[in-house]
């Protein structure tokens, strides 16, 4: 038993041994390996194992020929109506949005659509109507004034200045008559002073009641003369002018007053205006808001301004698609050309109505991409609802029998468009001339033949023949009145082949 077990040891302890034998080996062999790697590494930084196999990479390619050749852009856009009802706030001033109807709904004649705040409202009709009691005191108080004013005149005629002028007419006859008494008295002390029956002293008493006579009579004259020709005329005067005064304060109060009324009516109809009712039956939406905002401009608690558009509805029956067109492309496109039209349900036919003459402003929220608004009229449709989302084909160009390459087999440097063409077992890199093409498929109009072969891959040869040029990219070009152009990503979504 002791020698089983001891042999059993031994051949315990040689399979130990084998196995770090064989982990040594595995080892030293993964270093070999990594060292061989490490050596076939190329110059772009790819792994060549050239160890594993020594026949050269296949690339993929494709023959050249002539085909039909649409050059079609695809944008989306917006289904709109082109004429819209706009429901406006008539409210002064800015105003807080408390209740507005979701987008999309329909809605009956009557139905309440937008509520604002009515706060600041009531109290202007709080304060007009106050102002307006105020005014109409202050018109009365003008109208009574006036009326005074007009009874003055006729009062002071018939009244003071009569009453003045007749106690000055009987001062002047008594006055008169005294004087004539005192003269006839002088008259008779001087005979009877000739007769010696009176004193000097008497007669000279008489001389001076004579003398205060005649002063006496030449002051009432004198008041009475200033009475007529001044004092009269003074006071018509400024009666009429208090007169004139007393009109148009009247008129500025009447104006006052209306002014004040006027804005308290102004204010109840405000007040109206705060609830917003639909006129007519149909769809209501919102208006567009700017691209940059991500909610639109009204909403619950939003603040409104006077004229501003609320809401709008739509008619169904005249609906169009708006679309933006790279500025690149724009020039191709023409007012009455053919657009197809894909909805999430239905394809229809439109013709290109409109083009806006001045691009959309550009910004971080497009890419800094300028685009041109393309309106384009469709027929009515059933279920055509304002803000679906369409894709419109335009048709910029058809070629027939022309001569293509994909648009993945040509690299464009700053020496020109290049492709690669496979003679024998290799790749020739070849100069070429493009015309116009679509994402997909470019016009050779000179460099290749039909039935060519062209790399698909230009990217990878050049990376195994080891030329790495400063500047190389893909290319889409097209030609234009201003020549060969590219086709950036933005400038064509897609594109659409046919002639297959």
């Amino acid at each position: 038993m002791s020698g089983e077990r001891q042999t059993q040891k031994i051949s315990t302890s040689g399979r130990g041994g084998q196995s770090r034998t064989r982990f040594l080996l595995w080892f030293c062999l993964s270093c070999v390996v990594a060292v061989v790697l490490l050596v076939s590494m190329n110059g772009s930084g790819a792994w060549t194992p050239s160890f594993l196999s020594t026949a050269p990479r296949e690339h993929l390619s494709h023959t050249v020929k002539k085909r039909l050749l649409d050059v079609t852009i695809t944008e989306q856009g917006t289904v709109q109506s082109s004429e819209n009802k706009e429901i406006k706030c008539r409210v002064r001033g800015f105003s807080t949005v408390t209740y507005i109807i979701e987008a999309g709904s329909e809605v009956k004649e009557g139905d309440i659509l937008v509520q604002l705040d009515t706060k600041r409202v009531e109290d202007a009709i709080s304060k007009h109507t106050t102002e307006s009691h105020t005014a109409r005191a202050t018109l009365e108080e003008s109208i009574a004034d006036l009326n005074q004013s007009r009874l003055a005149e006729d009062a002071y005629l018939e009244g003071e200045y009569k009453t003045r002028l007749q106690r000055l007419e009987r001062q002047l006859k008594v006055a008169r008559t005294n004087l004539q008494t005192a003269k006839n008295m002088l008259a008779n002390s001087r005979s009877m002073f000739n007769r010696g029956f009176v004193t000097l002293l008497e007669v000279e008493s008489n001389e001076f009641t004579v003398t205060r006579a005649k002063l006496e009579l030449e002051v009432i004259e004198t008041e009475l003369s200033v009475v007529e020709k001044y004092t009269r005329n003074m006071r018509l005067e400024s009666i009429r002018g208090n007169l004139a005064a007393a009109k148009s304060k009247k008129e500025a109060d009447q104006s006052g007053l209306a002014m004040d009324e006027g804005r308290r009516d102004r204010a109840i109809k405000e007040l109206e205006f705060c609830v917003i009712k639909a006129s007519k039956p149909g769809l209501v939406i919102y208006p567009s808001s700017a691209a940059w905002k991500d909610t639109p401009d009204v909403t619950v608690g939003a603040g409104v301004r006077r004229d501003q558009t609320l809401l709008l509805m739509p008619d169904l029956s005249k609906m169009q698609v708006k679309v933006g067109i790279h500025e690149s492309i724009i020039a191709r496109v023409h007012v009455g050309m053919e657009a197809k039209v894909t909805l999430a349900n239905a394809e229809l036919v439109g013709k290109v109505s409109s083009l806006a003459s001045v691009a959309r402003p550009a910004g971080w929220w497009t890419g800094n991409v300028v685009k041109y608004d393309v309106i384009v009229e469709v027929p009515p449709l059933e279920d055509l609802k304002p803000g679906m989302t369409a894709e419109v084909d335009l048709l910029l160009a058809s070629y027939d029998d022309v001569l293509t390459i994909p648009v993945a087999a040509v690299i464009q440097t700053e020496d020109g468009y290049f492709c690669w063409v496979k003679r024998g077992d290799e790749f020739v890199k070849k100069p070429i001339l493009l015309g116009d093409g679509n994402d997909i498929f470019i016009v050779v109009e000179q460099g290749l033949e039909t039935g060519d072969e062209v790399a698909l891959s230009p990217q990878a040869i050049m990376a195994d023949q080891g030329e790495v040029p400063a500047a190389t990219q893909s290319a889409g070009p097209a030609s234009t009145e201003s020549g060969p152009v590219v086709y950036e990503p933005d400038d064509v979504k897609s594109g659409e082949v046919q002639g297959e």
